[in-house]
């Protein structure tokens, strides 16, 4: 078992409080950006919904989901501060997370009509697209309820033909239908032009009266072939049920609709799980309150701690096998098991390693957060075993990057760094990567940042995403704005570097804020140190539903 540093007594000296006091401040914020959020359009809007007899997205999914059960929201802050000059779109108008119906766990697809008439901007189809990725990676059976007004017209181009824009959710339909991953779709409202494809390529298609399913609406048929028609005569789901033989359920009310997915999801087969959850064993609590996590870690980063000490807080018993403890120590690799589940564990170490002269030689001091070249191949070698053990990995990233220095380049640090980036790339386990402080440069590559294909990202609020610190940057930045000046023939003041500093500093510090992340999808969910062992249990869980084992290779590897 792991043994915690932190006594008693500990709580009490002013270096804790104070981390716990600004944490306090920093979830207070978070809270009230997400309560933001869920608003979805305004009560304005969610007025309007009601008034046509119809729920919202999130209480359709409330009565959807078994009682009691809770909903994993992912993706919240999709598109947040983002299409101001157009209003907003709160969530991306879409919301998506994973829940259980009939006791098994779905990945759940809603319209949220109170955004826009669920109108789908950019950031709306590849916020369903990562949802059905999530869907299709794991094997998780998925359910769309669906009333969108189709694409945001002013932002079209940026919606339509990419190979991540909208034609890419029928493409996952149809490569999760192959693979027999169950979908169930309900229209229960708009469902018109190119996104009337979705429901029709799922496993069962419900409609609710009211409802309208179309290529092409009234007045667009009108204008294209001089056609007059009624919205019921042309998609309505009466119609469809009746004459096109188009839907297979014809529901009265969102509420019939509900119950009838309910209803089907209860009557497809039990998955097969993947090999390593079957070796599932009942959970053991962690022998340390996650709520010392606040004292322990502080949330802008400015203070070592070590990483153990956060492990200690997550693992089933606390317990923890370290693989090569005294190696490469600025990155900490071992097994644990999280929810009963057996992993392998990399994460970055942010104390400040001493190490003593060895016979013959010399002491030397490694910066936390630093990958050296031991590091990277300890962390290189242990990947490879877990994939050799099929075993989840879980990433706990606070990374400031590879170490530089001619001793380091001297000692291979990028050839070393390559081979590391290599397994993480090739590695076919399930990865589950936490952001719980830095995640700058080349550093968020080597511990499985999201182009590395994690099953699931996620980030605490004391995340930070750049290529370089803010400090950093902003030195750099002035430096390119001061040679614009002077090739100008203006010679700023000493004031009017300071000012533009600031400013520089001020605007980049803003792109550090995870929610920045997490609007652009560079993270599934910005989550609170205290539920993190929650999330990751429920995140294993999904991932179990995937049962196949893919071959490892790793090319050309270097050594």
């Amino acid at each position: 078992m792991l043994s915690s540093a932190l006594k008693p007594e500990d709580r009490d000296n002013p270096t804790f409080k104070q981390n716990k006091d600004a944490w306090v401040e920093r979830i207070a914020d978070f809270r009230g950006s997400l309560e933001l959020v869920r608003q979805g359009g305004g009560k304005k809007a969610i007025e309007r919904q009601h008034a046509r007899k119809r729920l919202t997205a999130r209480e359709r999914i409330a009565r959807l989901i078994d009682a009691q059960s809770g909903f994993q929201e992912i993706l919240s802050y999709a598109g947040w501060h983002m299409y101001e000059e157009w209003g907003g779109a709160p969530g991306g108008g879409v919301v998506t997370g994973i829940g259980k119906i009939a006791g098994r766990d779905w990945m759940i697809v809603a319209n949220d009509a109170t955004v826009k008439a669920g109108a789908f901007f950019p950031i709306t189809a590849k916020k369903v697209i990562r949802a059905q990725t999530i869907a299709l990676e794991n094997h998780i059976p998925t359910v769309y309820l669906v009333d969108s007004a189709g694409v945001f017209l002013p932002l079209q181009d940026e919606v339509f033909p990419d190979q991540d824009d909208f034609g890419r959710i029928f493409y996952l339909n149809a490569r999760m239908s192959a693979l027999g991953i169950p979908q169930i779709s309900a229209i229960m409202g708009n469902c018109v032009a190119g996104g009337a494809y979705l429901p029709l390529m799922t496993d069962a298609l419900i409609m609710t009266e009211g409802s309208g399913l179309y290529l092409a609406g009234p007045a667009l048929v009108k204008a294209a072939i001089g056609q007059e028609v009624s919205s019921e005569e042309l998609g309505g789901a009466r119609m469809h049920a009746e004459v096109s033989g188009t839907v297979d359920f014809y529901e009265p009310s969102d509420e019939a609709a509900i119950e009838r997915i309910r209803a089907l999801a209860a009557l497809y087969s039990a998955p097969e799980l993947a090999p390593w959850a079957r070796e599932r064993i009942a959970p053991v609590e962690p022998v340390y309150p996650a709520e010392d996590l606040y004292g322990l870690v502080s949330p802008d980063s400015t203070r070592p701690y070590d990483v153990r000490e956060v492990i200690a807080r997550l693992v089933d018993g606390s317990e923890f096998h370290e693989f090569r403890g005294s190696y490469g120590e600025t990155i900490v690799c071992g097994y644990a098991r999280l929810g009963g589940f057996p992993v392998g564990i990399v994460a970055n170490q942010r104390t400040i390693i001493k190490k003593p002269a060895l016979p013959g030689g010399s002491g030397k001091i490694e910066v936390g957060g630093v990958i050296y070249a031991e590091a990277a191949d300890k962390a290189a070698r242990f990947i490879l075993e877990v994939n050799q053990r099929f075993i989840p990995l879980l990433f706990l990233m606070d990374v400031t990057g590879f170490m530089v220095g001619k001793e380091s380049e001297q000692q291979g640090i990028i050839r070393r760094g390559a081979k590391l980036v290599n397994a993480v790339s090739n590695s076919v386990v399930p990865k589950i990567t936490l952001i719980t402080g830095g995640s700058f440069g080349a550093g968020n590559y080597a511990m499985a940042g999201k182009a590395y294909a994690p099953r699931f990202i996620y980030a605490w609020p004391s995340a930070k995403y750049a290529v370089m610190g803010g400090a950093q940057a902003a030195k750099t930045l002035l430096e390119i704005e001061v040679a614009k000046l002077e090739r100008s023939g203006l010679a700023p003041t000493d004031q009017d570097l300071k000012e533009l500093y600031e400013r520089i500093k001020g605007r980049y510090e803003e792109t550090l804020d995870p929610r920045y992340a997490a609007a652009r999808l560079w993270v599934d969910e910005v989550i609170f140190p205290h539920e993190t062992r929650e999330w990751l249990v429920r995140s294993l869980e999904a991932c179990a539903l995937n049962p196949v084992r893919e071959q490892m290779g790793v090319g050309v590897f270097q050594v």
